[in-house]
């Protein structure tokens, strides 16, 4: 054999190894769940109409009153928008 196909194969097998290498990596990472990345949005933003922070829905303080949801931060201004708006409800 000549020193160029010396060469060439010596370069093919070094390629080749780098494949096999690469994807023996990809295949252990994707046994792993993603550790960064977006996250999916599972809850939407709603506003107190006491102080106007938005907070997730799920986690809000709900009141119903005249066939009107009202989603609260906390439940201080739960009861500020009670007083406000005359009684329970």
């Amino acid at each position: 054999m000549s020193p160029v196909r010396l060469l060439i194969l010596g370069l093919l097998l070094y390629i080749g190894w780098r494949l096999l290498k690469d994807l023996g990596r990809r295949r252990e990472s994707s046994d792993q769940p993603p550790s960064a990345g977006p996250e999916e949005i599972r809850d939407t933003l709603v506003e107190d109409p006491v102080c106007h922070t938005l907070i997730p829905k799920q986690q809000a303080i709900r009141m119903r009153r005249d066939k009107k949801t009202y989603y609260f931060c906390s439940e201080k201004c739960c009861d500020e928008f009670s007083r406000e708006s005359g009684g329970e409800g």
